[in-house]
């Protein structure tokens, strides 16, 4: 007897990604994306809708974060497996996100072959993460030293990955729709947790660290 598709349910709030993670996950007999959700209310949604074996979860969402959908994911439905899918280096969030639940990090520089094992590999119960997360995670529950980077919150680490990119507090306030005076709020916040003193310092931080993809 044929086993059944793993169902997928994809959030991203580009139509564009989406869509290129769906033609991708399609080359799989064995996958297939059964629900599709641009934020956060969406993919609630669907989850109270019908069955999914796997979320394929953006961290950068609009509103809700990606993270913070995580945290919601879980506590529904603890037996879903929820892979994140991110433009961010995975020293910037995998830790994060596996100590939230999830069952995998993945960047979107890897290959679609990588993304497909990914899938089946968190959906038969595994974690899918590089040997150098592996060992960051194992540092951080063996009470290793924390990074500056690590003690920001969700919210702030999105904006520091925006800051470091060059993106104005402007953008970075239409992307998180936030207002710019929230943004500088943020900003000043982590220059001060992170003991820092101006944007070059930040970025000189992220491109030092790995953390710029």
């Amino acid at each position: 007897m044929q086993n059944k598709p793993i169902k997928v349910l994809l959030v991203d709030d580009h139509a564009v990604v989406r869509n290129g993670v769906r033609l991708i996950l399609s080359a799989a007999q064995d996958i297939e994306v059964t629900g599709e959700a641009e934020n956060a209310e969406a993919a609630m949604r669907l989850l109270r809708q019908q069955a999914f074996d796997v979320a394929l979860l953006d961290i950068a969402l609009p509103g809700v974060s990606g993270l913070d959908l995580l945290r919601r994911l879980r506590a529904a439905q603890p037996a879903l497996a929820v892979l994140m899918l991110s433009m961010y280096a995975e020293e910037a969030y995998a830790v994060r996100a596996l100590k939230l639940g999830a069952a995998g990090y993945l960047t979107k520089s890897h290959s679609g072959d990588a993304m497909i094992a990914a899938v089946r590999k968190v959906a038969a119960g595994g974690k899918y993460i590089s040997a150098a997360v592996a060992d960051k995670l194992a540092d951080n529950l063996g009470g290793g030293r924390m990074a500056p980077h690590e003690a920001l919150s969700d919210r702030e680490l999105e904006v520091l990955n925006l800051l470091a990119s060059g993106q104005s507090l402007v953008k970075i306030g239409d992307v998180l729709h936030l207002s710019p005076k929230t943004v500088s709020t943020h900003r000043t916040h982590i220059l001060e947790k992170m003991g820092m003193s101006s944007n070059a310092e930040l970025i000189r931080y992220m491109l030092e660290n790995g953390l710029l993809t």
